[in-house]
């Protein structure tokens, strides 16, 4: 057994800010971490194409963490800033060193990161069939509440969306304006709620573009972040929906499958096969509606809250997000 395996958790354990050489290590740790846990017979290749360590590094390097036995990386986690809402992850272990305190060591700097931003309400997507995840973040004041489905569908053709903007076509100008628009549609969803942040990083890293659906008051009917491909956090052939939401009210389903098919409509037109997208449960007619439309889960988890409260996950609410 090596002196880290010996280390015996948490006063061996440095934790430190990411950098950018730690981050092909870190990809390896991600990957064989979550395959490992899910059985996967190569666990080395499990994501495949998909690139969340990176992509998230990229956005927000000081909201990365890394931990280290002997200088050596073997964990990492990653704190995402949505405004008036907060959420971490993916937070991995070596395999070895699990068991060993390091992932509550990993715990301490996003939650400062949480106590800076002034985020109020916080989340984590999780495995809802492991107790020992479900209890290391109930330490924290999480709680488990709906299951979240990862849904996917093939990919048609389907005609063009009337009102149909794409982020990454308009102007410096026009996507000012269209950032205080999607912070308008995001504050009636959910007060302070903002994916200004998941927007810029989209365009700014070339992973996909933000789906822009104009409404009849000068406002904006809905959004939806969409990765795209090999390098993103969609993978090869597949086009993801990072978040998306409509403006709520009455004609809110209505809009939710004009958006719907405007992302896969984006997907279509980028020559992508497959439309994946995060619904938690608690969205009971969103649910119904992605379900109907052929949409069918491929993974599935529980998010946990900090406060034990709905947030914008509840039935009156038509927005797609996961959380990992």
């Amino acid at each position: 057994m090596s002196a880290a395996q010996r280390a015996g958790g948490v006063a061996s354990v440095a934790v430190r800010p990411l950098v950018e050489p730690d981050l092909d290590r870190a990809d390896q740790i991600f990957r064989v971490a979550f395959g490992t846990f899910l059985g996967f017979p190569e666990p080395e290749t499990f994501f495949g194409t998909a690139d969340y360590v990176r992509t998230r590094w990229a956005a927000d390097p000081r909201a990365a963490f890394a931990a280290t036995v002997e200088g050596e990386v073997v964990g990492t986690n990653f704190a995402t800033d949505w405004g008036s809402v907060g959420y971490f992850g993916p937070l991995t272990v070596r395999p070895d060193l699990w068991d060993q305190g390091i992932g509550r060591r990993l715990m301490e700097p996003v939650m400062a990161c949480f106590d800076t931003w002034g985020n109020r309400h916080l989340g984590l997507f999780t495995f809802s069939h492991s107790p020992k995840h479900l209890e290391l973040y109930r330490r924290y004041g999480f709680w488990p509440r709906f299951l979240t489905a990862i849904m996917k569908k093939q990919v048609t053709a389907p005609a063009a969306v009337p009102g149909r903007l794409l982020y990454g076509e308009l102007t410096a100008a026009e996507r000012s304006d269209a950032l205080s628009l999607c912070r308008a549609l995001t504050e009636s969803v959910f007060e302070g709620l903002s994916l200004e942040r998941e927007i810029v990083a989209t365009q700014a890293q070339g992973l996909g573009d933000t789906v822009l659906l104009e409404g009849s008051d000068s406002g904006l009917d809905g959004l939806a972040v969409c990765h795209c491909g090999a390098g993103s956090e969609a993978g090869e052939d597949v086009c993801f929906v990072k978040f998306g939401a409509v403006r709520p009210g009455p004609g809110a389903a209505d809009r939710f499958g004009r958006l719907l098919d405007a992302c896969e409509r984006l997907a279509a037109e980028k020559g992508l096969g497959q439309l994946d997208a995060g619904m938690n449960l608690a969205r009971e007619d969103a649910y119904r509606r992605m379900a109907d439309r052929g949409f069918r889960t491929w993974l599935q988890g529980v998010t946990m809250h900090r406060p034990n409260e709905s947030g914008y996950s509840h039935p009156d609410a038509y927005v797609i997000d996961d959380w990992r």
